[in-house]
């Protein structure tokens, strides 16, 4: 029998471009990251080649610095050309007297790593699809190295943190997940001062883990015990009430009855959409459907975490496509200025409901309302405020 002729395996020039990234990526230090990422742009034909990250404070696009890098400025997320692409996760192309400045998106996951920005003579389909593929190459590396340096931490801190919230933020899962059956996006804020609040989730198979918890006051510490036993129950398997149970002896074993935290904890199986949830004295979510609210996700609850309280009731909604769950702390809602009312529930349904109407995605919903949530309220968050929308998209 006469032998299939091999294809032909020779490195085309696409492949040479990427190349260079995935041969070096291994032991490429941080730092040179940039490097790097200059380097291919000008292979490529490009030049002023930049990356630009995200600030904790969700509010600027700021560039990472690297030989071969442009610095710069950091942009506003809101009304720049970067922004838009970070905020919509799409390609922007802005045609310049120099060339067309491309910016792209740097998505891990769904979650917005950040934006790279090139300038070419023109752009074709080919340069396109290049960039395109470079671009999730340099979102991996930006993920796969932050946690061998500092750099990329310092770049994105435009204020001093508390220890507090250096320690929330280092046990946070990434802000936002984009999958084909689900979408998840968190916010927290203050973002340099955040310490009793907190979320977590997971995608196990078919079926979305989450959890919101408020530790009483600023208790980092009970934030902290429950994030680590909730995920610990989480990993053994077990049911929505199992989870409370052990998350209520993990906190009254370290605190007594010195701290508590509430919790509201949720599994969506993404197949079917059904959705079951646990409310430990946390405010009730709100559902949004059709790109307005639709009433609140109320249910019998039991007392928050550490206080012994008895088995909790588990609720069950079955969702319909496009439906959104909203999570939120009532640091959100109870703030106000001086001698004034609370902000309220009603005024965060109103800013739902208007925010929602832009059709935009679970993570620049949730940011824009934190932002709009806390112009509302005169720019204070005396707590805790966060926010956490899971989107089952069907």
């Amino acid at each position: 029998m006469t032998p299939a002729p091999r294809s032909d395996r020779s490195e085309s020039f696409g492949e040479a471009l990427l190349g260079a990234v995935l041969d070096r990526a291994h032991e490429l230090p941080p730092h040179l990251v940039g490097p790097l990422v200059a380097d291919v742009v000008e292979r490529l034909g490009g030049r002023r080649a930049q990356v630009l990250l995200q600030d904790y404070g969700q509010l600027m696009l700021v560039p990472l610095p690297g030989e071969g890098l442009v610095e710069g400025e950091p942009q506003p997320i809101d009304g720049s050309d970067a922004g838009r692409c970070f905020l919509d996760a799409v390609r922007v192309e802005v045609p310049r007297d120099d060339g067309v400045r491309v910016h792209l998106p740097l998505l891990d996951g769904g979650d917005q790593v950040g934006v790279m920005a090139v300038t070419l003579d023109g752009v074709d389909d080919h340069d396109r699809r290049l960039l395109h593929r470079l671009s999730g190459l340099v979102a991996d590396l930006l993920v796969t190295k932050h946690g061998y340096s500092d750099l990329f931490f310092a770049t994105r801190r435009d204020e001093s943190m508390t220890v507090a919230a250096e320690i929330q933020w280092s046990l946070l899962p990434p802000l936002a997940m984009i999958m084909p059956r689900v979408a998840v996006a968190g916010v927290l804020e203050p973002a340099y001062d955040v310490a009793g609040d907190s979320f977590d989730y997971a995608l196990n198979g078919d079926v979305l883990h989450a959890v919101m918890i408020d530790a009483m006051g600023h208790g980092l510490d009970a934030a902290t015990v429950a994030i680590g036993a909730y995920r610990h129950a989480r990993r053994a398997g077990i049911g929505l009430s199992e989870i409370y149970d052990f998350m209520d002896h993990a906190v009254a074993e370290q605190f007594g009855l010195e701290h508590f935290v509430t919790a509201q904890m949720m599994q969506l199986d993404t197949t079917t959409g059904r959705v079951q949830w646990v409310n430990a004295g946390h405010p009730s979510p709100l559902l949004v459907r059709g790109h307005r609210v639709a009433g609140r996700l109320a249910a019998p609850t039991t007392l928050p975490v550490g206080l012994g309280g008895a088995e909790p009731q588990i609720s069950e909604l079955g969702l319909e496509r496009g439906d959104r769950v909203l999570c939120f702390s009532d640091g959100l809602v109870e703030e106000h200025k001086t001698g004034r009312e609370e902000f309220g529930e009603d005024q965060l349904i109103a800013c739902v409901n208007q925010l929602e109407r832009t059709g935009r995605g679970v993570r620049a919903v949730t940011r824009s309302l934190s932002h709009t949530l806390k112009r509302a309220r005169g720019g204070h968050t005396t707590d805790d405020a966060t926010l956490l929308m899971v989107e089952w998209r069907g």
